[in-house]
């Protein structure tokens, strides 16, 4: 989440008064995340609408086209019993509405924190909750092809370049030119598909006490590889924040809570390894691009990318950690 384009006071009350949530007390811009622009917003509600709402503008990485599927998906996921926001749907029935040549869609708030030290625990719970969307999700019909997949991948770091890359780390070019092409070949096709997730970090859910009171940003989400998005919460779990200091008992604990729901078939475990270091890897293109063309001026925290080069260094070199 973050603020690239700024709405005015007035603008934002127009635009709220459009749904069926009251008139609009206050807007706060979010600093965090680097896709979209984002606002925690209060309204005086109504009868059938709470007061907190996160609004968001799509800016960059997501097809218009694309956000009927998220926004949809929400809604299917929330009808079963998934912690996850609802859609606001507009006083006409619409899940979006569009500001000038950008969409913005208003989304339910759900209690909790995000952790930055996970427990255990917490870990476990989160795995339960991959799960369960996996599982709550397979009778949605609609499908989206995934657009953060190895194609993807390769055209970030080519935008880079080997200069840019060096630019961020010395080593960096090189980590790529090894591994890219040795995850490419070997990537697995014949492994379950579902939806999936495709970007559950810590700051994408919350959580009070132990209990995941809510999985959000779902605007990754596609159909692809189930034991995929299992190695992408790894990776993004099992971690310190610098991706120097791997984490045994959260990796325990998050396949432990996600196999209590859900069993990972053997060929699914075994391919764990290089889905992880293919998960790595699609986060250090996607941070390195960011690192080198985020504008100066905007409102939002660019990442390192180097936290998930070293990711993947100690995939490739501990195979045996989904043991």
């Amino acid at each position: 989440m973050a603020v690239y384009t700024q709405i005015g006071a007035e603008d934002m009350a127009a635009l709220i008064a459009e749904f069926d949530v009251g008139q609009l007390v206050s807007a706060k811009g979010i600093a965090e995340g680097v896709s979209n622009s984002n606002w925690l917003l209060e309204t005086t509600g109504s009868a059938s609408a709470a007061t907190r709402f996160i609004l968001t503008m799509y800016e960059f990485r997501i097809d218009l086209d694309d956000l009927p599927y998220f926004l949809s998906l929400l809604d299917h996921l929330a009808a079963k019993g998934c912690p996850v926001p609802r859609t606001i749907h507009d006083r006409d029935g619409a899940l979006y509405r569009m500001r000038g040549d950008k969409a913005l869609a208003l989304i339910e708030f759900l209690p909790g924190v995000s952790v930055s030290d996970p427990t255990p625990e917490q870990a476990r719970s989160v795995g339960a909750a991959l799960a369960q969307l996996h599982a709550a999700a397979a009778d949605f019909t609609p499908t989206r092809a995934n657009g953060m997949g190895l194609a993807e991948w390769q055209r970030l770091f080519d935008a880079c370049g080997a200069d840019g890359l060096a630019i961020i780390d010395p080593q960096l070019a090189g980590l790529v030119a090894e591994h890219l092409p040795r995850i490419a070949a070997a990537w697995p096709s014949d492994l379950p598909h579902s939806v999936i997730h495709a970007d559950l970090f810590p700051d994408n859910v919350l959580m009070l006490g132990d209990k995941v009171t809510g999985l959000i940003d779902f605007y990754f989400a596609c159909n692809d590889l189930t034991a995929y998005d299992v190695a992408v919460t790894h990776a993004a779990w099992c971690f310190d924040s610098s991706g120097q200091t791997f984490r045994a008992d959260l990796s325990a604990a998050l396949l432990e809570g996600y196999e209590s729901v859900r069993p990972l078939l053997p060929e699914e475990r075994a391919a764990l390894p290089l889905l992880a270091q293919g998960a790595a890897l699609r986060f250090t293109s996607t941070r390195a691009y960011d690192w080198l063309n985020t504008p100066a001026d905007a409102l939002v925290m660019r990442k390192d990318p180097m936290a998930f080069a070293r990711r993947l260094q100690f995939y490739a070199s501990n195979p045996d950690v989904f043991a």
